[in-house]
């Protein structure tokens, strides 16, 4: 039984050109946004004496931590794309992110002088367990509409938000809990961004095994019979989605959409081809945080908009293109 009423995405179709030119493109892009995020800040990195001390110990961090956290989470969305059959799904409309939270506060709690490794274990396997009742509960339930889908997923996430906050309260961690949960590049520093590298190893599986992915995408009936393990991937594609959640949940905070927005973005340009379009996904990810943190930087100098407001807001207006895509198309 499959996972959602989606349509599956077909493995063959893709309209991108097989030239090297516009991959070339796209790193000039990267680089420069690059640039101009290690450029932009308050401090006075070129006329302060410790200037070169401030920039290796937060921009460089701030701007490694914004590549890898846009690649990895519009990733994660494609992959959950292709497990769930369904478009609209990402970390952060199937309750992932806030199981993840929860994982976080509940150490905040229990031992809140515990390191950030600490935290980050906790937080990966909360999110693994709320990916698990996520797919198990859509295998259960007959879904006739692919929007229904994201809307049992914003669900269960507001239950699991809703118990988030009801403990915080009880426990006075409700400052503490809006401070890591807020989704801003702030924290991202020399000493607190390391964990980051590790979704490095969920960048390079995601590629080894695009193709097992997209054999997913189409069923559990046709994986089987081209002898794939489909519980197998779909468990892979679970671990991967949650080691990614976890850790930029407790280094960033939530980056709500950003799974949700590339992918289709992709889709619409180049089709469905998962392995050919896995590099614009990440670089397309790297795009949009990467402008979304300048411009929440810049809006209101020297204070900063946590950079999960302006994402919202995009991924909001995409969300409801998207709706009216499917309606006009019957």
């Amino acid at each position: 039984m499959s996972l959602a009423t989606a349509p599956a995405q077909a493995p063959g179709r893709s309209r991108g050109p097989a030239r090297p030119w516009p991959l070339i493109g796209a790193v000039v892009l990267t680089l420069g946004l690059i640039a101009l995020s290690l450029s932009v800040g308050v401090y006075d990195i070129l006329g302060s004496d410790d200037g070169a001390q401030m920039f290796a110990i937060t921009r460089i961090p701030r701007t490694v931590t914004l590549v890898l956290s846009g690649a990895v989470m519009a990733m994660c969305g494609l992959v959950m794309q292709m497990i769930t059959q369904n478009r609209f799904v990402e970390p952060t409309t199937t309750g992932t992110t806030e199981w993840a939270g929860l994982g976080l506060l509940i150490v905040l709690i229990v031992a809140p002088g515990a390191s950030l490794l600490t935290k980050m274990i906790v937080a990966v396997a909360a999110a693994f367990i709320g990916t698990l009742v996520f797919f198990v509960f859509l295998q259960r339930v007959t879904l006739k509409s692919s929007v229904i889908v994201p809307i049992v997923g914003m669900m269960l996430a507001a239950v699991v938000g809703a118990l988030s906050t009801y403990i915080a309260l009880e426990t006075n961690m409700l400052q503490s809990m809006g401070v890591w949960f807020q989704g801003s590049f702030t924290s991202a520093i020399k000493g607190q961004y390391e964990p980051m590298w590790a979704v490095l190893i969920v960048v390079v599986i995601v590629f080894i095994a695009a193709d097992r992915f997209t054999a997913a995408g189409l069923g559990e009936e046709f994986a089987t019979n081209i002898g794939l393990n489909y519980r197998m991937v779909v468990l892979l594609g679970t671990g991967l989605i949650a080691l990614a959640t976890g850790i930029v949940t407790v280094v960033v905070g939530q980056l709500p959409f950003l799974g949700l927005i590339v992918p289709n973005v992709v889709s619409l340009f180049r089709g469905d081809n998962l392995r050919s379009n896995l590099p614009w996904v990440a670089f397309t990810g790297i795009w949009i945080v990467t402008i979304c943190d300048i411009i929440a930087r810049v809006v209101i100098m020297p204070f900063e908009v946590p950079v999960s407001i302006i994402l919202a807001f995009v991924g909001a207006v995409v969300f409801v293109v998207l709706l009216l895509r499917i309606r006009r198309r019957g």
